[in-house]
C-alpha cells in the first residue's frame, strides 16, 4: 500500500470523527483539488518526495514511511528546532514518552489537535492541546526525531542501549575557528519541526515539550526562516543572508540514487549493533553566526570572489548560468564553492536543509543573524567532518562567519504504520 493509499484508508476509518477531531482539522480545506468528507486533507508523498502541487495547498505530508519525513521532503518555509536533555533514568518512562510523542506527531502532521483537543474537556484539568494551531492548515508540517551521542553515554546502561551506539554517530571534533556556546550545543535528542506556517511549527515543539515535561526538558532551540537550500528539482535556488544562492547542486528528493548513496543508512553499514539505523540518516546541526555588518561593507567583487559565483545569476566564475558546471580552477584557491565542491573533497556529498535566523542583537548594536545549518548524510565521518576540516582551514568565507553552536544526531528510520513508534528499532530488540 502506498503512503497516499494509507492516508486515504486512515481517513476512511474515521467515518464518524469526534467533535474535537473536527475542530483539530478546522480550516484544513481541500485535498489537492478534491474535497474529502469530514474536511480532512490528504497526505501526499511520492517516494521520498511530495507532489509539488501540495506545496501550494497547505496539505499534509504523510507521517508514515520507510524514512522519516523532513529529510528529503521539499523544504518548507519555516523551522523550529529543539534539542532536549533527558531527565529520567526509567527506561519504561522514556519509551512511553516516545510512544506518546509519536501519536501526537501523527495527529499534528495531519492537521489534527493533540489528544482530545484544546477545549471541551474536563474544566478542572489542562487541555490536551495548547490550541494556538486551531483553524490552521497542516502547512506541510514534518516532525523528525534524532538521538544524540550523549543519550548513549549517559543512559546507555539504564536504557539498555549501551552497545547500540553506531560508530557513525561520532562526536564532532573542535574545528579551527569554532567558538561554541555550550548552551546552544549538544542534546540527548532532537526534534526538527518544519512547516510553511511558523505558528504550526512552534505549536508542534511546544506540545511535544509539554507532553515530555518531567521526562525531558528543552536544552536549546532555534527558530528559522527563509530556507537556504532546496530539495525540489527545478525550483528557484534560495538565497542566504549574504545574498548569495545556496545549494545549487543540493540533493533533490526525487534523486533516489543519490539519496541511497549519500543520505540513507544501508543494511550492512557499520556493525550489527547499528542495524537499527537502516533507513535512517545522520544529522549535523550548526548555528553559524554571520558578521553581517562587516559583510555589508565588503565590495561586490570581493563578495563574488569569496563565494566563487556572481551574486545576480549565481553562475560560477566564467559561466553564464547558475547550473552550468563550474570550472573550479577559474576560482580563487580559497573560494567557498571551490573548497566545498565534491570534486575538491573526494566526492563528499551531503543533503543540506538549512535556514536563516535573526535573534535580535548582541548588545553591541550588531545583528545576531546567520545560518542554521542542517545537513543529512550516511556517515558523519565520511561527510561533514572531513568537509568542515577542509573549509575551516582555508575558506575565505571564514572571515565573515563563526560557528557558535553544534550538535550531531542519529535519525532513525521512519515510522512504518499506526502501530509503530519513534525509536522502536533502537528500543525494541524484536523490531
Amino acid at each position: 500500500m502506498t503512503d497516499t493509499q494509507e492516508a486515504a484508508t486512515e481517513a476512511a476509518d474515521s467515518k464518524a470523527p469526534s467533535r474535537r477531531s473536527l475542530i483539530g482539522w478546522g480550516g484544513a480545506g481541500l485535498a489537492l483539488g478534491a474535497a474529502v468528507a469530514g474536511g480532512t486533507v490528504a497526505a501526499v508523498r511520492s517516494g521520498d518526495d511530495m507532489d509539488p502541487a501540495a506545496a501550494e495547498t497547505g496539505a499534509a505530508v504523510a507521517f508514515h514511511g520507510a524514512n522519516q519525513a523532513g529529510i528529503a521532503t521539499p523544504v518548507q518555509d519555516r523551522l523550529h528546532f529543539a534539542a532536549f536533555d533527558v531527565q529520567t533514568e526509567d527506561r519504561a518512562e522514556f519509551v512511553r514518552m516516545l510512544k506518546d510523542w509519536t501519536e501526537a506527531a501523527r495527529r499534528m502532521t495531519a492537521g489534527k489537535a493533540v489528544g482530545d483537543g484544546a477545549y471541551g474537556g474536563l474544566a478542572e484539568a489542562p487541555p490536551d492541546d495548547t490550541g494556538e494551531a486551531l483553524g490552521l492548515k497542516p502547512s506541510r508540517l514534518t516532525l523528525t526525531i534524532g538521538f544524540g551521542p550523549s543519550l548513549f553515554e549517559k543512559f546507555g546502561e539504564k536504557f539498555q542501549i549501551a552497545d547500540r551506539r553506531p560508530a557513525a554517530l561520532a562526536d564532532l571534533p573542535q574545528f579551527p575557528g569554532d567558538n561554541l556556546d555550550k548552551t546552544r550545543t549538544g542534546g540527548d535528542l532532537c526534534i526538527q519541526a518544519c512547516a510553511d506556517d511558523p505558528q504550526v511549527a512552534v505549536h508542534a515543539i511546544r506540545n511535544l515539550a509539554r507532553i515530555g515535561f518531567g521526562t525531558v526538558n528543552i536544552r536549546w532551540s532555534q527558530l528559522g526562516f527563509g530556507k537556504t537550500s532546496s530539495t525540489t528539482p527545478n525550483a528557484q535556488t534560495p538565497r542566504n543572508l549574504m545574498g548569495f544562492k545556496d545549494g545549487t547542486r543540493n540533493i533533490a528528493g526525487t534523486e533516489t540514487d543519490r539519496l541511497k548513496k549519500f543520505v540513507w543508512v544501508a543494511d550492512g553499514d557499520g556493525d550489527a549493533n547499528s542495524a537499527w539505523m537502516t533507513g535512517g540518516s545522520y544529522l549535523v546541526a550548526r548555528r553559524i553566526r554571520m558578521h553581517i555588518e562587516t559583510w555589508d561593507r565588503t565590495s561586490l567583487q570581493e563578495q563574488e570572489d569569496i563565494f566563487g559565483r556572481d551574486k545576480g545569476e549565481g553562475a560560477a566564475v566564467g559561466k553564464a548560468k547558475e547550473h552550468d558546471p563550474p570550472f573550479l580552477k577559474a576560482m580563487k584557491p580559497d573560494a567557498h564553492v571551490r573548497l566545498a565542491h565534491p570534486d575538491s573533497n573526494h566526492g563528499i556529498t551531503i543533503l543540506r536543509r538549512g535556514y536563516s535566523f535573526t535573534d535580535g542583537t548582541d548588545g553591541l548594536g550588531r545583528l545576531d543573524a546567520g545560518l542554521f545549518f542542517l545537513a543529512y548524510q550516511r556517515d558523519v565521518r565520511e561527510g561533514f567532518i572531513p568537509l568542515q576540516r577542509s573549509l575551516s582551514a582555508k575558506d575565505a568565507l571564514n572571515e565573515y562567519i563563526q560557528h557558535v553552536g553544534s550538535a550531531v544526531f542519529a535519525v532513525p528510520p521512519g515510522v512504518r504504520d499506526k502501530d509503530d513508534w519513534w525509536g522502536s528499532t533502537l528500543f525494541s530488540k524484536e523490531a
